[in-house]
């Protein structure tokens, strides 16, 4: 294997897990995070903590960033180019503006650095076994050799073609989920206020046409309570924004879109920044006098897969 020594930026709720499986399938791994206590367990199980974005350049061939914003990655990437050399491979696992990666790559490209986009999507349940889905764009050449990381983070790895176009297709399916959230929402609460038990409502709704991977996954976390799926309300609110300033782009009357990206916003204030993302249902329940509980549902998501090896996906 060409590249062994690995740099990983960001260590949050789902970048700790993705190091993680680096460091399961023996590569060694330098780590960076602006919060020290993110790298406690990593260090523990064999991870280098580094001091600062220069050390990790210096000690490794490809150095991955995964951070909760355009601007955080604009940040690293600024404070990484003096270093890169052509050697380099850098890879964006982020959700983020495809303009902004666009003109960040060419940057790197300047100092001989080759870059990839690879946003993942999937829950931080399946990011933790590895399980994960990848969207990955940029060169074919850089897609190669990249492949061995992703497949060690990730199980279906999808290439997208161009950069650019894995960052889109990543803002689309936030987007498709965030508008499912919504709608679960509405339609757990007309069920409530009829008299179906709610248990009932969700497993009618998850054998019928209208199920979906977010019913799966996150009405479980509503009906509990926990509202506990990892992502808060300043991501969804980042991406739904990222979305509409597509529709924008392309003159698309998009409706929906921005609608949601009102509610969302109407949750980040309400609710805060760091609240989890489905807690925008409490906003329908405050308005209807309900609650959407239920006693048989998990307060945490788990994937009971066992780890499997990642794959390109051919079609």
């Amino acid at each position: 294997m060409k590249d062994k020594k690995i740099g990983f930026i960001g260590l949050g709720n789902v970048g700790s897990k993705l190091a993680n499986n680096l460091l399961l399938d023996g590569f060694t791994l330098y780590i960076y995070d602006l919060d020290k206590q993110t790298s406690k367990k990593l260090i523990k199980k064999g991870s280098i903590l580094c001091d600062s974005v220069s050390e990790i350049i210096s000690n490794t061939t490809i150095f991955i960033t995964c951070l909760p914003s355009p601007n955080s990655i604009n940040d690293v990437i600024k404070e990484a180019i003096p270093f890169m050399t052509e050697k380099h491979l850098w890879i964006e696992m982020s959700t983020t503006d495809e303009g902004e990666m666009k003109r960040l790559s060419k940057l790197c490209e300047n100092k001989g650095t080759q870059t990839l986009e690879a946003p993942i999507t999937g829950g931080e349940h399946r990011a933790e076994t590895g399980n994960i889905a990848v969207l990955a764009a940029g060169k074919r050449k850089n897609f190669n050799r990249a492949l061995p990381l992703l497949s060690s983070m990730g199980y279906e790895i999808l290439y997208c073609g161009d950069l650019g176009n894995a960052s889109t297709l990543k803002v689309v399916t936030n987007f498709l989920a965030s508008t499912n959230l919504l709608a679960l929402g509405e339609a757990l609460m007309v069920c409530k206020k009829y008299g179906i038990d709610l248990n009932t409502a969700y497993h009618g709704i998850k054998i019928s046409s209208g199920n979906s991977f977010v019913h799966e996954t996150e009405s479980q976390l509503i009906l509990n309570g926990s509202f506990d799926i990892g992502f808060t309300m300043d991501l969804v609110c980042k991406d739904v924004g990222l979305f509409d300033k597509l529709t924008n782009k392309f003159n698309i009357p998009a409706d929906i879109s921005k609608l949601i990206k009102k509610i969302f916003n109407e949750g980040l204030k309400k609710y805060g920044k760091k609240s989890f993302s489905t807690s925008i249902i409490r906003r329908l329940e405050e308005k209807c006098n309900e609650n959407l509980r239920n006693l048989n549902f998990p307060n945490k998501l788990v994937d009971k897969e066992k780890r499997k090896k990642g794959f390109e996906i051919k079609y």
